[in-house]
């Protein structure tokens, strides 16, 4: 019944009140934070600042007092697709006038290349770490109101501030639907005589078994997208009314501390490997 339980080996999209240290800091700081590292992953091209990046996704678990264990299984579902990625990377990285490491007939291997398909894995690694450590401790109310506070300067530009957090929200909240629908999908079929999570074929016979499942799944998708629409339309939703909020968020000298210290992290991850 594993090969069925698709939330246990989610952990994006889950939020785990453990009242840590990062908890406890503004909505605000948080959304700055963690803004700022994954942008400093995805620009980061030296393999020592994906190497921080990682090792601060970790300290950042240890601090919020998430299991590390936990928060390693979103790794495992896209690690055979990763593994593949990182050797077609390395074999075309190697095609150059750099001395060959190893050499097969037409498979080629230098050092270049095996250090790009390191720095997709350490990449990949990271992001996944950081998404995760963001929706563990940043419930969806929060990350709302983060927002709408954030981007309120930019109502003055007539800029649709409302709808943009609206999308940001119904995003993280059809991840888990989506999630719950394909585990529903794939017990319908198995259930119907296909074969799911037998026999043998690795990478290969895992594609052919999510085939069947694309299309009804997209399907229920926009069912799901279309009903949503219609009940905001039947109950008058509008995104340029004024809101207010029954929290206040307020921002304190730790949380301008933590701010300003990700910040220089985020930087030094950035230039380092590239300068250094």
């Amino acid at each position: 019944m594993s090969n069925f339980e698709f939330m246990q080996r989610m952990t994006f999209g889950q939020y785990l009140p453990t009242g840590s240290v990062l908890h406890r800091l503004d909505a605000r700081a948080r959304i700055v934070i963690f803004t700022a590292f994954l942008t400093a992953v995805t620009v980061a091209k030296g393999l020592p600042g994906l190497v921080l990046s990682l090792l601060l996704a970790v300290i950042g678990l240890l601090l919020a007092r998430i299991p590390l264990g936990y928060a390693l299984k979103g790794l495992l579902p896209p690690l055979p697709f990763l593994v593949i990625l990182a050797v077609i990377q390395v074999l075309m990285r190697s095609r150059g006038t750099e001395a060959a490491l190893f050499q097969f007939w037409l498979l080629r291997v230098t050092a270049g290349g095996l250090l790009e398909g390191v720095i997709l894995l350490v990449r990949f690694a990271s992001l996944v770490l950081w998404l995760s450590l963001t929706s563990f401790t940043l419930s969806v109310s929060e990350l709302i109101l983060g927002l709408n506070l954030l981007l309120r300067p930019l109502r003055r530009l007539r800029l649709p501030v409302d709808d943009l957090v609206l999308m940001v929200q119904v995003t993280v909240r059809f991840i888990p639907f989506l999630t719950q629908s394909a585990e529903r999908i794939v017990k319908a079929q198995a259930s119907r005589g296909a074969a799911w999570g037998q026999g043998s074929g690795g990478v290969l016979r895992r594609v052919r078994q999510a085939l069947p499942m694309i299309v009804p799944l997209f399907l229920n998708s926009l069912r799901r997208a279309e009903n949503l629409a219609l009940a905001m339309d039947a109950r008058g939703y509008g995104g340029n009314a004024a809101r207010t909020s029954m929290h206040e968020l307020n921002f304190q000298v730790v949380d301008w501390l933590a701010v300003g210290g990700s910040l220089l992290l985020a930087g030094l991850m950035v230039v380092w490997g590239v300068v250094i």
